[in-house]
This record gives structure tokens, sequence and C-alpha cells, in this order.
């Protein structure tokens, strides 16, 4: 059973937070994270979705937000300012924003896009993806429970022909099953049979929306895979890190001579295989390679024209930065030594530890320290619809050399 609203009528005084003087800053500037430890006065113990009231040190209203006690991350602000009642009305328009945020942004040709980003349109620890018919909703905190009720209603009145499917953060499965909640549930429509097939700019991909990494599929890098088809014309293309081969799609529509998509799991290169049986207007020839990404580009002696370098996150805490940053400089050395005079290496970095400055700073220092000569074409950050409100949810960026 989903978790039900609380009955008004046993529900205990709400639930009232003071914080840190740094936090109450935090807070004021637009941060959406309360800490655990800069709690500092709790009138109770509090349940995982309360909406947790934070006062200031002058007792006055300061934000409202989800509380988990579950998590590092003890409140998620949903609103800042002057007082207001989150009823059914304020979440429908806290969604609707949202969606009106993108109803610009897709043509009929892509059907696969970010509907919510978390904190940075106001649903802290919530994503919710499209994949064609298919609303793929992920949770990482347990305070979204006792509100699914709502927000599906909410969405099934919105997209009324589409299932809606759970995907959960590792961190709670445990939290989830005892909400009778599960990985890959469809709460709401029919439950896909298999992967969903999804456009994104008029091609067509799979998303294993029930197992698959994420949501399902990596839609964060739309827009490089975009600027990859516009540089691939008669060039020998290698996608390294090539998951289930979207870039590879992209340069091989954009007129590569031939496309090499690497990546270590045999999964994801049939994967990438399957995407490209749906596409059979794609003429390049395409080639997959299970191999570990460092190993291969040491060993080999085959040389490209353009290579895509697009590892999973090599920094998945602070403690990792600095090691990171070497693995990116090195990454970016060893895929220059493969590339053919002329060639473009496209390097990105999902690592949130990692600043794009010091990301952008370690390619740099790899194609100085070659001695060949190189432009800059450009960098890139996020995807319009998975834009970054603050500091911490800035982590994708991609930096673009030609090299002579």
């Amino acid at each position: 059973m989903l978790g039900r609203p609380m009955d008004a009528t046993a529900r205990p005084p709400r639930l009232r937070l003071r914080v840190t003087s740094a936090a109450e800053s935090f807070i004021r500037s637009g941060h959406p994270w309360v800490y655990e430890t800069s709690v500092r006065e709790q009138n109770r113990a509090g349940e995982a979705g309360e909406l947790a009231v934070i006062y200031d040190r002058r007792d006055r209203f300061l934000a409202i937000g989800l509380y988990d006690p579950y998590s590092p991350l003890r409140v998620r602000v949903l609103h800042t300012g002057l007082p207001v009642t989150l009823n059914d009305a304020w979440w429908a328009h806290r969604l609707d924003s949202a969606l009106h945020r993108r109803s610009a942004l897709f043509g009929p040709d892509t059907d696969g896009y970010r509907l919510i980003n978390g904190e940075s349109d106001g649903f802290g620890g919530l994503v919710l993806d499209r994949y064609a018919s298919a609303l793929v909703l992920k949770i990482y905190t347990a305070a979204w429970f006792p509100h699914l009720p709502l927000l599906l209603g909410l969405l099934s009145e919105r997209f009324p022909d589409l299932s809606v499917v759970l995907r959960l953060s590792r961190n709670i499965m445990t939290h989830a099953d005892k909400a009778g909640l599960r990985d890959g549930q469809t709460l709401v429509g029919e439950a896909p049979t298999g992967p969903v097939i999804f456009h994104e700019s008029g091609l067509a991909f799979e998303a294993d929306v029930l197992r698959g990494q994420k949501t399902g599929f990596f839609l964060d890098q739309r827009e490089n895979r975009r600027r990859v088809e516009g540089f691939a014309a008669g060039r020998r293309v290698l996608n390294a890190f090539s998951f289930s081969g979207g870039f590879s799609l992209y340069a091989a529509r954009g007129g590569a001579s031939e496309v090499v998509s690497l990546d270590i799991s045999p999964h994801a290169l049939a994967s990438a295989e399957r995407n490209f049986a749906l596409n059979p207007a794609l003429s390049a020839a395409h080639e997959t390679v299970q191999a570990d990404v460092f190993e291969w580009l040491a060993r080999t002696d085959r040389t490209f024209d353009l290579i895509i370098l697009d590892p999973p996150s090599l920094a998945r805490r602070e403690a990792e930065r600095e090691g990171a940053i070497r693995a990116y400089g090195k990454l970016a050395a060893d895929g220059i030594r493969k590339l053919a005079a002329g060639g473009i290496l496209v390097s990105a970095s999902c690592s949130a530890h990692v600043s794009a400055d010091e990301f952008f700073d370690a390619v740099r220092s790899a194609a100085r320290r070659s001695g060949r000569h190189f432009k800059e074409l450009r960098t890139s950050r996020h995807a319009p619809d998975h834009h970054a409100s603050f500091a911490e949810a800035e982590y994708l960026k991609a930096i673009y050399l030609q090299m002579d």
C-alpha cells in the first residue's frame, strides 16, 4: 500500500526547528538543504515526510520543508519567505511551473526529457523523466513516500495516458519496503514489459526504465550529443564509455565514416547495437569493443578523428576529488595521443565533487603537455531541462578541443 496522508485529528503539534546562524544565512540565500548538524533545536521527533517549519533566532518564519530523520540532509526546503499553506493547489502550481519551463524546449521529434529536476525545480530529492509513454519517478529520500498519492494524482491529471514507474535510490530501499514500495514498481497505468522506445532529436533509443541506470537513459547529455553530430562528418569516431551508444548514433547520423563504441559492459554494448537496429537509416560502420577504456587506450595503435570521453563519475565523494582530477587528466592525455591531426577531443565529467574549473584545467593541462597546438572550440554545462539552481546541483561539464 502507498503511504496515506496523516489523519489530521491524530496529528501531533507542528514540527518546529531552529537552525544555526550559518544555516539561516544559507536558507535565506536560496540553499535547499538543512543538514542534521545544522539543527540546534527541535520541539519533538519527526517522521519521514512531515512538513517541518524552520524559525529564525527571532522566532520568525524562515522556511518549510520535507523532514527526513534517516538522512544527513534533515530537511529539504520547499519554500522560504512569507508563510504559506502547502495544500493541493500549492503543489499543483509547483508542478505546473516545472512543466512550463520545459514546454517550449522540445519539438515532436523528442519525447524523452526531464520534467522535474529535483531541488532546482523545488522538488528536493525527486526527479521525473519522460520516455514516450512512460514517466519515471526517481526518489532519493523517504520523505516523499507519504506524498506519493497526491503527486501521482497530479501527474495522472496532466498525463492521463502515461504510466508512472517508480525508481528508488539504494539508500532508501529498506524504508521503501516498509512502505510497500519497490524499485521498478509501476504505480500508475500499464507496466512496461521491457525497455521503452523513445525518440531524441528524431533518433530512436531504448530506455530500461525498470532496471537501468539513472531512470533508464542518460538524458542529460542530449545537447552534447547534438554538438558531436555537427562535428562528425567524414570522421573516424571513438565513443569511449559508450554505455548504450548515444553519442555513437548521433555521430553516425552526422556522417561519420566509422564509429567505435567502447565500454567495459557487454550489456551496455548490446543496448548500443539494439539502438542502431532501431535506426536502420544510419549507414556508418559501427563496431563495439568490450574493454576497460583506460587499458584499451594505453595499448591500442588505432587513431581517430573524433574521440568522446564520457566516463561515469570518478569522484562519488569529496575524498576522491584529487584522484579524480588526476584521472581526468590522464584520460584526456591518453585520448589526445590517439587523435589524428585535426582531430577533436570531447571530454566530459559528471562528478559533482570536481568543479568545472578543476576539470577544464585538467584537460587543458593534458593538451599543453602533449606538445601539440590546440584550439578550444567550446565548453558546455547543463542541458536546459537539467538546470542547476545552486552550486551542489552543478555536476555536468564538457570541453571540446581540436588538436593540430
